[in-house]
């Protein structure tokens, strides 16, 4: 059967389907790709990092890299003060706090704030559940860690999604002005509990659905820290 022969809106839902089939595959085979690994050499997206071993078998797996014209010395800073009532995390914070996040990016180094150590939390919302810091290399990286184990709401929901998390953020230098950061991160999740496990479309569509907004507040992360550092290297220069 042709489709001159189809009914006007089959043809239309034939239309629809095709366009939506292709849509889909390009997101999958070409934009989901690139920005997993937004800014990332191959030799960077591809050796092992701090952490990697902790979830052995993901299902969101993203590395990221930005060049920064500024030591390690002025990114560091930067990076030990993220965090819910402290730094921020140098995303979109309009968007976060649509969530009841209650973050606010900092825009200047606060002296406080400089004494993250491991164990410390870096807190994600009011509550205080967040990243743990499982391993510190001052001006080298900053290893974070969660697999909700803490009796707050985002804890009982990733206990209940069997979610465990890495986020490493490593700073290498590429010459005595300019460093790379390296920004990984680690995730298994039951999306959907387990229980629900037979919705295995339903449980696709969330993950498709996280992609891209992960990637979005990631990209404005790096862009933000950039930007922070390169700021305060010219204002130590001063």
């Amino acid at each position: 059967m042709s489709r001159k022969s189809l009914h006007p809106l089959a043809a239309a839902a034939l239309a629809a389907g095709t366009a939506a089939t292709t849509a889909l595959a390009v997101y999958m085979w070409v934009v989901r790709p690139w920005h997993r690994r937004w800014g990332a050499a191959d030799d960077e997206v591809q050796r092992a990092l701090p952490g990697d071993d902790r979830v052995p078998d993901p299902n969101f797996n993203t590395t990221r890299a930005i060049t920064i014209h500024a030591r390690p010395v002025h990114i560091w800073p930067w990076l030990l003060q993220m965090g819910q009532g402290r730094g921020g995390m140098y995303s979109y914070d309009v968007l976060e706090n649509m969530m009841g996040l209650d973050i606010h990016t900092a825009r200047q180094i606060n002296p406080e704030w400089q004494d993250l150590k491991v164990g410390d939390v870096i807190a994600l919302e009011p509550e205080g559940s967040g990243y743990t810091v499982v391993e510190l290399q001052p001006e080298r990286l900053l290893l974070l860690y969660t697999a909700g184990d803490d009796a707050t709401a985002m804890g009982r929901a990733f206990k209940e999604s069997r979610t465990a998390t890495t986020w490493a953020f490593v700073l290498e230098p590429l010459d005595a002005e300019r460093t790379r950061l390296i920004i990984r991160w680690r995730t298994r999740m039951d999306i959907i509990p387990r229980r629900w496990s037979r919705w295995a479309l339903l449980n696709l569509a969330v993950g498709l659905s996280l992609d891209p907004i992960e990637f979005l507040m990631e990209h404005k992360m790096l862009r933000t820290l950039k930007e922070r550092a390169e700021a305060h290297r010219a204002q130590s220069q001063e």
